[in-house]
């Protein structure tokens, strides 16, 4: 398994479009890390973190508990965008705390980190890529027409009406990932398993306790639906807006680093909050081309790649966030298409 901060092949460190903009970067000091920033942003999740739980503990037996439900799918949402800066030595230069912050974050969600940084490492390397990248791998979904032609089983009734159906079954990504971080547990390749699996059911244990401690039960879960429901909406929503609804690659496709990156990203227009709320993923392009980058740097990279890009001539996409979604959807919907409108055999 490698490390998630993926980098271009010597072939293209030297002397290519993306090693003079690196240097650009680099010279800008935009690669140097933010320990003040990320000191900070780790007490004010932790604290959250904590004083969630604390409330739900306070509160006790109403009905009212389930607005801290409410929030703490959006704490776990800040968690899990913790542990992503974390596997990409954003936080730590060195891959033991990267590593070790990284499985505490992720513990702490219920997030195998193995299973995740596996997953996540292969993405960055091929971005929309229907053969090489696992997000478009047309489990439920379809993300092209070619795999709609190829659906069996639930893609196959699902795809029809894809576009229609994302968001609901958003909610569903919380439990996908708790069951996909355990199903990851089986997996030889994967390195530390025995602690990951460890802390998931440590996590596992820990909250469901909590829960039916605290609460009566049919109260108890309620909260888990609300809260892993709502996880799942804020985790879908953070990652729909940067790929879907842009070139999807193939085999044939070559490109170099720099465009591979670009071209199948889209950045998120937006102020401070909007950084907040997405964790600086809506500056996907930059965070694609320097993924160990700290996040409160992409929006000044967001600058000087841009420029660049104009440049070279490199489609540079950058939308609002409500019209992000609408392209992903619109290429769902697309995707979609011939299973809505089958063939007649001739």
């Amino acid at each position: 398994m490698t490390n998630s901060t993926v980098r271009p092949p010597p072939s293209e460190r030297f002397g290519s479009d993306f090693a003079r903009l690196s240097r650009k970067i680099a010279d800008a000091g935009l690669l140097d890390r933010r320990p003040g920033y990320y000191a900070l942003r780790i007490t004010v999740v932790a604290g959250l973190y904590v004083g969630g739980w604390a409330a739900v503990a306070l509160i006790g037996d109403s009905w009212w508990t389930l607005t801290v439900a409410v929030f703490l799918a959006i704490v776990f949402g800040q968690v899990a965008l913790l542990a992503h800066d974390a596997a990409h030595r954003q936080v730590f230069r060195r891959r033991r705390a990267s590593e070790t912050s990284g499985r505490i974050a992720g513990a702490g969600i219920g997030m195998g980190y193995g299973w995740w940084q596996d997953k996540h490492t292969r993405h960055h390397a091929n971005p929309n890529h229907e053969e090489l990248d696992p997000d478009l791998d047309p489990n439920l979904l379809v993300w092209s027409q070619d795999q709609a032609r190829a659906a069996k089983g639930l893609p196959r009734l699902i795809g029809r009406w894809q576009a229609f159906l994302f968001f609901p079954l958003l909610t569903l990504e919380g439990f996908n990932l708790h069951v996909s971080s355990v199903k990851a547990l089986g997996n030889r390749s994967f390195k530390n398993r025995t602690l990951d699996g460890s802390l998931l059911f440590a996590h596992f244990a820990a909250y469901l306790t909590v829960l039916f401690w605290l609460l009566p039960p049919g109260m108890a879960i309620a909260f888990v639906a609300v809260h892993q429901c709502l996880f799942g909406v804020y985790l879908g929503s953070l990652f729909a807006p940067n790929h879907k609804g842009m070139p999807i690659l193939t085999g044939e496709d070559r490109l170099d680093f720099l465009r591979r990156q670009v071209l199948t990203s889209r950045n998120v227009r937006g102020g401070r909050f909007t950084d907040i709320a997405l964790g600086g993923l809506n500056h996907q392009i930059e965070h694609h081309l320097f993924p160990s980058m700290p996040s409160p740097n992409l929006r000044k990279a967001r600058t000087i790649v841009r420029r660049y890009c104009e440049d070279l001539g490199v489609d540079y996409v950058e939308t609002g966030l409500i019209v992000s979604y609408r392209l992903a959807l619109t290429s769902l919907h697309q995707a979609g298409a011939p299973l809505r409108h089958p063939r007649v055999p001739a």
